[in-house]
């Protein structure tokens, strides 16, 4: 499969939008999870739309709200645009609290469609992998940087897993299972 020249302008979209965001906890540009989510979203078989979302699934959530995703639905159409919206827990400022949203989150994936789940489990697969390297590097003191903490983290993870394996199961899902298994089995050293 070949994407087109609307990749390369999603590419620079999704750059530009995020140039002054950073990795939370992290002194790394926030562009290179998105790199790392639209990779695995092209590993695992996306089309051209859902890599195309892949590079701009939190920019709803962390760059403008409602009117970005209009901004996206014009730019990139109808279909990028929506899984864009399925991959959004919170297009507001403040956001609601931690635990209401990611149980909100948990919820939709059940009535969600394939295409936009499979881009939500690129992300999260994207977010457990940098979690275990860092718990690699620096234990415990991970979970500071994490609004749900440690057993936020860990149940959200959990629940997550339990979906994508029961939602979208093949060797996706059961990449992100393992990468949860070595989550918790880090956090129990």
């Amino acid at each position: 499969m070949s994407y087109t020249d609307r990749f390369d302008q999603a590419l620079a979209y999704a750059s530009r939008i995020h140039r002054h965001q950073q990795r939370k906890g992290a002194d790394i540009p926030y562009v290179s999870h998105l790199l790392g989510v639209c990779a695995i979203a092209i590993e695992n078989g996306a089309s051209e739309d859902q890599a195309i979302a892949a590079l701009l699934h939190d920019a709803v959530e962390d760059q403008g709200g409602q009117p970005r995703l209009e901004e996206i639905r014009a730019s990139f159409g109808d279909a990028v645009a929506q899984i864009v919206w399925d991959c959004t827990d919170s297009d507001t400022e403040p956001k609601p609290p931690w635990r209401a949203r990611k149980e909100a989150y948990l919820a939709s994936l059940e009535h969600k469609p394939a295409t936009s789940l499979a881009v939500s489990l690129a992300d999260k697969t994207h977010n457990a992998g940098a979690i275990t390297a860092d718990m690699h590097t620096h234990g415990q003191a991970v979970w500071e940087r994490f609004t749900g903490g440690r057993e936020g983290s860990l149940w959200y993870y959990r629940a997550l897993a339990e979906v994508f394996l029961r939602r979208i199961p093949g060797p996706a899902a059961q990449r992100f299972v393992r990468l949860v298994a070595e989550m918790e089995a880090l956090d129990a050293r």
